[in-house]
């Protein structure tokens, strides 16, 4: 089904690689179509709790391939992946989560970015619309865009600062130097820096820890409330907040996982899959 990917579930994880090693995974619209539809495919699977984005080889994504760039500067296209055409997240949330990218923020699932080796440009831009990042020690980073003669594309302007703060960001975006993975991690950009044959192990383990030991459904509610709540006042997300906890006190979750902390035992929560 798909060229430029794998895709492989195991329960509970779908990993998802990106594969042209020798391009050290370089983004094609082909290659954006076949993740999009993975990715839907991830989210209406009831056997995958957590959704992993690596690349094959020795390289996350090295942004957009540079061939790309030149056929749009020649006002040409590259081949894309149409006859894979999905839609997932949660259109409820709004317009602002279902634009190009931004739309990984709305599924439903946690979305883990297991960044193998270099990342940068566009590949940098869609590992900061990841919800959870681990790095490999041989990770590298780089903005990549003012030396292309380029803006901050991709919303990066949005989440670059949301997890870094304003200062690194702007540093980041106009220097595009590159950046190790103990620096990414010493300013938030990542959440944990691994042994590089820990990434995957690593990343499987937390995801089984989730898995094991937490509501599928809390997770779906929570990644909404938290990137919802960066568009508003704190008044309306407190409000809807103690909308949703009320909500939670009627569903089988909230039971359930009372009652196995009263038997002490774990949990047995229902998954979800297709909305």
């Amino acid at each position: 089904m798909y060229e430029q990917l794998l895709y492989e579930v195991a329960d509970p994880v779908a990993t998802i690689t990106l594969n042209r090693p020798d391009r050290l995974n370089a983004l094609t619209l082909r290659m954006e179509g076949e993740l999009r539809h993975a990715v839907a495919r991830a989210e209406a699977d009831p056997a995958v709790v957590a959704i992993v984005l690596t690349g094959a080889g020795r390289g996350f994504c090295a942004g957009a391939d540079l061939r790309r760039l030149q056929d749009i500067g020649d006002g040409r296209r590259d081949e894309d992946a149409s006859a894979l055409r999905a839609d997932p997240g949660d259109p409820a949330m709004g317009a602002s989560f279902r634009g190009p990218w931004a739309w990984l923020l709305s599924v439903r699932k946690p979305v883990v970015a297991a960044i193998n080796g270099p990342c940068a440009g566009l590949g940098f831009a869609v590992a900061l619309f990841a919800d959870v990042r681990f790095a490999s020690e041989r990770a590298t980073f780089t903005t990549a865009f003012s030396r292309r003669g380029l803006i901050a594309e991709w919303g990066i302007g949005w989440t670059l600062p949301r997890l870094v703060g304003a200062a690194h960001a702007l540093e980041l975006l106009w220097s595009a130097r590159v950046f190790d993975a103990a620096e990414a991690g010493r300013i938030g950009l990542v959440n944990r820096v691994l042994a590089h044959d820990e990434l995957l192990p690593a990343v499987r383990a937390w995801a089984e820890d989730v898995a094991a030991h937490c509501s599928p459904a809390s997770l779906a509610v929570m990644k909404r409330q938290v990137y919802t709540s960066l568009e508003r006042d704190l008044g309306p997300a407190l409000e809807e907040s103690v909308q949703l906890m009320q909500e939670s006190f009627r569903r089988p979750d909230f039971r359930e996982g009372v009652q196995s902390y009263l038997e002490k035992r774990p949990p047995k929560f229902a998954r979800i899959g297709k909305a």
